[in-house]
C-alpha cells in the first residue's frame, strides 16, 4: 500500500489524508486527493499532496483507493472508475454510508478486494475509532488495511452488518461527545470560569475519562464509583443528570442515527 488515492476529499477524506501522514506511514507525496472543486484543496498542494479532478488518473498511481463520497454519488462514481481498476494492484476502501460490499461488487466485479471502514474525523490526530469489515475471501487485504488504521487510533473488525451501527456510535457519536463537552464547558462558565478556561477543563476531563476507560478495560461505572461518596457532590450531580434524562438522550440519539442510516440503505 505504497500509494493512496482518496476519492471525495471532503471533511472525512481530508482528515484521513492528514492522519495518514501524521502517523508517519506516508509522506504527503504518497497521497492523491480528488474533488470536484479542487480550489478547496489548495492548502494540501502547499503541503505536498497531489490533487486532481481526474479520478481515473489518480487511481493509476495508487494501490489503496479510499472512496469517501456521499451515498447518492456512489453508483455513478464506481461506474466511472471501474475501467481503471486492476485486481492485481488495487484495494478499494469504502467509507460510504449505507453502501454495502455487494453493491460495489455488482458494479466493479468481485475480483478486487473491497474493505468497508467507518472511521471518524479524529483520524486526523490519530485518535479515530475505526471499524472494518470485508468478505472472508479478502481477509489478507483486510489485515493489511487494519494495520494501517491501527496507527490512526483504535480499530475493531466487525461483521459488515455492524458497519451501519458503527457509523452511528463512532461517526455520529463523535459529535454527541463533543456536544457533551460543550455542555460541560457551559456549566463551567456558569460557575465562574472564563469560556476558554471552561472548554479546556471540560475537554481534558473528558479525555481523562475516556483514557481511564480504555486503559483499565473496566466498565465506566467502576471509575464512577471511585469518585462518588455517600451524600457527596458527584452523586448529587449524577442523579440530577439522570433526572434530566442524560443517559436516555444519548441512547436515543445513537439509536435515532442508526435508524436514519437504515432509511438511507432502504433508499438504495
Amino acid at each position: 500500500m505504497k500509494k493512496i488515492t482518496i476519492i471525495g476529499a471532503g471533511n472525512l477524506g481530508q482528515a484521513l489524508a492528514i492522519g495518514l501522514t501524521k502517523s508517519g506511514q506516508y509522506n504527503p507525496s504518497d497521497i492523491s486527493l480528488t474533488k470536484r472543486n479542487i480550489e478547496e484543496l489548495s492548502h494540501f498542494v502547499d503541503s505536498g499532496y497531489k490533487i486532481t479532478t481526474d479520478n481515473s488518473l489518480a487511481i493509476e498511481e495508487a494501490n489503496m483507493i479510499i472512496v469517501s463520497v456521499g451515498p447518492q454519488d456512489a453508483e455513478k462514481l464506481f461506474h466511472s472508475i471501474k475501467g481503471a481498476l486492476n485486481p492485481n494492484k488495487h484495494v478499494i476502501v469504502s467509507t460510504i454510508t449505507g453502501i454495502n460490499i455487494n453493491f460495489v461488487e455488482n458494479i466493479v466485479g468481485d475480483e478486487i478486494p473491497i474493505i468497508r471502514i467507518m472511521p471518524n474525523t479524529a483520524v486526523a490526530i490519530c485518535e479515530s475509532m475505526t471499524c472494518l469489515a470485508a468478505d472472508d475471501d479478502y481477509s489478507d487485504s483486510l489485515n493489511v488495511v487494519k494495520k494501517i488504521f491501527d496507527q490512526l487510533g483504535q480499530t475493531l473488525v466487525v461483521k459488515e452488518s455492524l458497519i451501519a451501527p458503527a457509523t452511528a456510535l463512532c461517526g455520529s457519536g463523535l459529535a454527541f461527545f463533543l456536544r457533551a463537552i460543550r455542555a460541560a464547558s457551559q456549566g463551567g462558565t456558569e460557575i465562574g470560569f472564563h469560556a476558554e478556561e471552561a472548554i479546556l477543563l471540560a475537554s481534558q476531563t473528558a479525555r481523562g475519562a475516556a483514557s481511564l476507560t480504555i486503559e483499565s478495560k473496566l466498565h465506566p461505572e467502576s471509575e464512577i464509583d471511585k469518585v462518588t461518596t455517600p451524600k457527596g457532590i458527584t452523586i448529587s450531580g449524577l442523579n440530577e443528570m439522570e433526572h434530566q434524562g442524560f443517559s436516555s438522550a444519548m441512547i436515543r440519539a445513537i439509536v435515532r442515527s442508526a435508524n436514519k442510516i437504515n432509511d438511507i440503505i432502504k433508499g438504495n
